[in-house]
């Protein structure tokens, strides 16, 4: 709550709250006030959530939080009602393969369960985490997932839109970067 009504200042160059860093020991649940207040002043609310922790931390992070997007999230897939939710109201999901690696919450990229949770109908988007501590940029994992658990361009061209639809930017400007988008991989797919 501190570091919240410390930012408030400079709430004109803030988009959104979120909460990272460390998962276990640490569940959305217990930054119910803390994100109730973020969204009463006008926030959007993101959560770390289903990295480490396990799925019911997915749901602390939308029930609870009342988060727009899902950090991570890979553990939804322990949960078929949660992976259901997640399908049906397009809740997007920023995984980060390389870390996940990293953090040996995945023991390979060839195990990462990122196709299972594309092949589900999740909003899944590819995005880096903390590249100076763990090796790599957002193009990094995009070859880790093409080496490492051949993902055609099809489908990286899909993570890219998704990325798109995640963001947090008006309709107007989403929908010129996804029609670039579509020019650049013209060729590709």
């Amino acid at each position: 709550m501190e570091a919240l009504l410390a930012a408030l200042p400079f709430r004109e160059r803030i988009t959104g709250v979120g909460l990272d860093s460390a998962e276990v020991g640490h569940p959305p649940s217990t930054f119910v006030d803390v994100f109730g207040r973020a969204r009463a002043e006008g926030f959007r609310c993101v959560a770390h959530a289903g990295e480490e922790g396990p799925a019911s931390y997915i749901w602390e992070a939308l029930d609870l939080l009342k988060v727009a997007r899902v950090d991570h999230g890979i553990r939804c897939l322990d949960d078929p009602a949660l992976v259901a939710r997640l399908r049906d109201q397009q809740i997007p999901l920023t995984v980060c393969p390389l870390s996940n690696v990293r953090l040996a919450v995945v023991d390979r990229i060839e195990h990462h369960r990122l196709r299972e949770m594309i092949d589900a109908g999740l909003l899944v988007t590819v995005n880096s985490d903390d590249p100076a501590y763990f090796g790599g940029y957002v193009d990094d994992n995009y070859q880790l997932l093409r080496d490492g658990l051949g993902l055609d361009d099809r489908q990286l061209v899909r993570l890219a839109e998704n990325s798109f639809r995640a963001a947090f930017l008006a309709p107007e400007e989403r929908d010129w970067y996804l029609a670039e988008l579509a020019v650049f991989s013209a060729g590709l797919v």
